[in-house]
């Protein structure tokens, strides 16, 4: 069994139901699933938002935020999940937003933003974000980031369940 399989068989178990909010992995992290049989009772939909406008309109995300924290962000990220949550039936969210490359006055190349959403009522709801940095060409770049949204989903998922048991 490999990681994808594993993930996949991760949010079934526990009755999860994704939606991905992806700027840089372009729909990536939610392709990652797709392979797997039972795909649409896992996956409910993706957004894939690349552009600050995108961002707004199809996910709620301030302009303000986006101005003063800049699109490679974590606070873009954590209301990219929101956004996704609110809009969607599922009960968990991934959002990813970053930079491949090199850009002019902006972070270093191979920069992700992420945040993981759990729960849609406020009172047990939490959301986890981070930022991380990898190494390598766009694509690599892009799959790793991907690949670890959906690893890191499972680890932060287990550790919200402890937190809600104590």
């Amino acid at each position: 069994m490999n990681e994808m399989d594993s993930i996949a068989r991760y949010l079934q178990e526990h009755h999860l139901l994704l939606v991905t909010a992806e700027s840089c992995t372009a729909g990536l992290i939610a392709a990652r699933l797709v392979d797997y049989p039972q795909a649409g009772e896992i996956l409910d939909c993706a957004f894939v938002t690349y552009s600050p406008i995108a961002k707004q309109k199809c996910l709620g995300v301030s302009e303000e935020t986006i101005r003063s924290h800049g699109l490679t962000s974590e606070e873009v990220s954590i209301e990219m999940a929101k956004g996704a949550l609110a809009k969607s039936r599922a009960s968990v969210a991934i959002a990813n937003t970053g930079v491949t490359e090199f850009m002019p006055g902006g972070p270093p190349a191979g920069t992700q933003c992420f945040a993981w959403m759990f729960g849609r009522d406020t009172e047990s709801a939490r959301i986890y974000s981070e930022t991380r940095r990898f190494i390598g060409g766009r694509n690599e770049i892009r799959s790793a980031s991907a690949d670890y949204a959906l690893l890191q989903l499972m680890r932060l998922h287990t550790q919200w369940q402890q937190k809600k048991i104590i």
